[in-house]
């Protein structure tokens, strides 16, 4: 099984920067992409958004409204996940979870969530 602990979050202004991290342990050998996602204030768990995913090969997708704004990436090292994040808006006050896609046993699928950690954009 993968466990996933996020830190970062806080009060940021509108226009500032600030890196999610997301500290992954267990057997990451079954994991085969990683992301981060939002959930809006009012939102259901169902409806959290993909902000950005990288594969275990290294390829990254990001959704359109924050494409050249931020950039995930990862240290294998330390078996770690990061989300920098530039010029932010308010309206991407959120709560932001990590995620793990991957496979157990025989390869059937299985996801795991971090607890998520509260960003608050003052505007």
């Amino acid at each position: 099984q993968v466990q996933l602990k996020e830190s970062g979050g806080g009060l940021v202004q509108a226009g500032g920067s600030l890196r999610l991290s997301c500290a992954a342990t267990g057997n990451l050998a079954s994991v085969n992409q990683m992301a981060w996602y939002r959930q809006s204030p009012g939102k259901r768990r169902e409806e959290r958004a993909l902000v950005a995913a990288i594969t275990s090969d290294g390829n990254t997708n990001y959704a359109d409204s924050v494409k050249d704004r931020f950039s995930i990436f990862e240290n294998r090292t330390k078996n770690a996940l990061f989300l920098q994040r530039n010029s932010l808006r308010a309206e991407e006050t959120a709560v932001y979870y990590c995620n793990a896609e991957g496979t157990i046993g025989a390869g059937a699928p299985v996801t795991t969530w971090g607890r998520g950690t509260q960003v608050t954009i003052s505007a």
